[in-house]
């Protein structure tokens, strides 16, 4: 409890100078743990709310945020967005966490980065146990496709239009280590465990395969 704090302060001109890039990644970690929170097979009424609500902010504020830097209304807009999805996902997080984390770990790369190329290929994996939710967040967003592929189709628009590789070969990774990113994801219990749906060290690896090459099926 001593750890925990009193009152936390979110001031958007502290943000203005966070380059592009870095305001891209770490916008897609947030939209992330939002996502994942949201998918989480646990009950947690308060936290999914939160999550729906965070995404949408991530849909107003993120373009505008990595467009303009000292766009303030973007730059709080995100920050809430961001310091909420930690609210949400008490409710858990996921594979794309499972993975990203051994994936930082071992190659050096930003945690934000790798969510934001391996979150498609991991809904992809989740499509059976989040279609619905899926579809009730794009309905929330007013997408024009209220369904699973309209979620995803809006996911892929945002990362190319952000700057977001769409492939972890794009980082340097060959996908040679797999059977241990597999293993290493699958021990990652506080992802793992609440993943939309079971997945096993090899599952990991695949998506994680399909991640580098840039395949999405």
């Amino acid at each position: 409890r001593e750890l925990l704090a009193a009152c936390v302060f979110l001031d958007p001109r502290l943000t203005r100078g966070l380059p592009p890039a870095l305001s891209a990644a770490t916008g897609m970690d947030a939209l992330t743990h939002h996502l994942e929170a949201l998918f989480s097979p646990l009950y947690h009424p308060m936290s999914a709310g939160i999550a729906l609500e965070g995404v949408r902010l991530v849909r107003q504020h993120l373009e505008n945020a990595v467009r303009d830097g000292n766009d303030l209304a973007a730059r709080e807009g995100m920050l809430v967005a961001s310091a909420s999805a930690a609210v949400a996902f008490q409710k858990g997080l996921g594979g794309v966490h499972a993975l990203a984390h051994p994936l930082g770990a071992r190659h050096h790369l930003h945690h934000g980065l790798l969510n934001a190329v391996l979150l498609p290929y991991v809904l992809l994996a989740n499509r059976p146990a989040v279609e619905a939710d899926a579809a009730r967040l794009a309905r929330y967003l007013e997408l024009d496709e209220a369904s699973f592929d309209g979620l995803l189709a809006w996911i892929l628009e945002l990362r190319a239009r952000i700057g977001i590789p769409a492939n972890l070969a794009a980082l340097g990774l060959d996908g040679e280590d797999a059977q241990w990113v597999g293993e290493q994801a699958l021990a990652d219990l506080s992802s793992s465990a609440t993943n939309a749906l079971p997945l096993d060290a090899r599952d990991y690896a695949r998506i994680y395969r399909q991640a580098v090459a840039g395949t999405l099926a």
